[in-house]
Parts: C-alpha cells; structure tokens; sequence
C-alpha cells in the first residue's frame, strides 16, 4: 500500500491519499478544508489518479475538498448513509455555534454530484485495487465509519478514535451510549487486531494495541 497524508491547514484535519502498491490509481480518506491544491501536487508528484473519495463522515472539517474535487473531476464520493443528509447543509448539520464558526466555508459549497451510500453494519469495498472493509462506528456522528485495509494492517478512524482520546459527542447526531457501544468493539478484537495501525482524522497515528493499553477511554471495557 501507498498511504500518504494530507494535513489539512484548518483544524489539522487528515487527510489520506491510498493506492495498492505501485498502482496509479488512487482513493482519497476526508478531503477536508484547504487541501484541494495540496492533493493536486501530490497525485503529479507520485503520478496517480485519483477514483473515488471515501468519508468517514459527514462533518466539514472533513468534507470541505469534496466541493472542488467533485466539480474539477467528477469523483464518486462514497460514505454510509446516516451522513449523507450532511453534505446537503455541511454547516446547519453542525449546530448553531460551529454554523456561525465556519460561516465563511459555507458560501461556495457545491454538493457531490456523485453521492454513493452504503448501510449495515459493514461493507465491503474495492477502489483502485485497494481492499477495504467500512465498518458503521456510530457515536460521533449517525453515520461514522471505520475504513479497514485488512490487508494492509491500518484501519482509518475518522473522529471515533485517536491516539489518547476518542471523538466528541455533543454535536448533533452525536450519541454517548453509541459511542460507548463502538468503542467497546474496538477496544475487543471484533475483527481489528492490535497491530492494526490507527490512522485517525486528527493528530499521530498509533496502534490498536496501544491505545487498548493506553487510552483511558478504552481501557476496562
């Protein structure tokens, strides 16, 4: 696998370019505000193209690209269907404090054309050759995802997970006792062992061993 990251100037948000081996296709993981011409540099730099974009969820800080990608070429943008209502209204799906925070990002959204959802409790995906295994991990928001590359030992854990911490759920569609309820498969095996490296939407990576170790919001359940 190829992994390369994007960090995104606004709220340092992830963002992930993957590719299988030396394939020139790629898929991108949370294009979030300000990295459109970033990302442009880094598929002339490494020669690939991009297929698909994958969201972990619905939230600005990592929709925002989306925009510019879908208008410059036309990506299919894939995500599970409790967020898809986000992309619609990206800043009213925030709540009324953050709406007014990021106003200013709201004036020139163009939603997807291409919106493909998925359901259930996991989905099986292959983009750009790239295996990958969306896992519903609800709590921070209704339709928060986990993308795991079994193949590859890294899981993409969007808010739900990061390294010494766990996502928010004070925002609308936010959940504690889902969140409790996804944390506790993580914090089991539940098909991710503790090798998998954890690539999350903010912050260093780590490892699922580590954080089952170390998190405080994992450890014990």
């Amino acid at each position: 696998m190829l992994l390369l990251t994007v960090v995104a100037p606004v709220l340092g948000t992830n963002c992930y370019v993957v590719a299988a081996g030396d394939g020139r296709e790629c898929v991108v993981i949370d294009p979030g505000i300000g990295v459109a011409e970033q990302l442009e540099k880094v598929f002339a730099e490494h020669s690939l193209e991009p297929v698909a974009v994958l969201v972990t969820h619905g939230h600005l800080d990592h929709t925002y690209a989306l925009s510019e990608l879908s208008q410059a070429r036309g990506l299919p943008v894939h995500l599970h269907e409790g967020d898809a209502y986000r992309l619609a209204d990206p800043l009213g799906s925030l709540g009324p404090q953050l709406a007014a925070q990021f106003a200013q990002f709201g004036a020139d959204w163009t939603p997807p054309a291409d919106v493909r959802t998925f359901g259930g409790a996991e989905t099986e995906l292959d983009l750009a050759g790239v295996g990958l295994r969306a896992v519903h991990a609800p709590g921070h928001t209704e339709g928060s995802t986990l993308y795991h590359a079994p193949a590859d030992g890294v899981v993409f854990t969007g808010d739900v997970l990061f390294a010494g911490t766990v996502g928010r759920t004070d925002l609308p569609g936010g959940d504690d006792a889902l969140m409790r309820a996804t944390l506790t498969r993580l914090a089991s095996d539940d098909g991710l062992p503790g090798l998998t490296i954890v690539r999350p939407g903010h912050g260093p990576a780590s490892t699922l061993d580590r954080e089952r170790a170390s998190n405080p919001y994992l450890r014990g359940l």
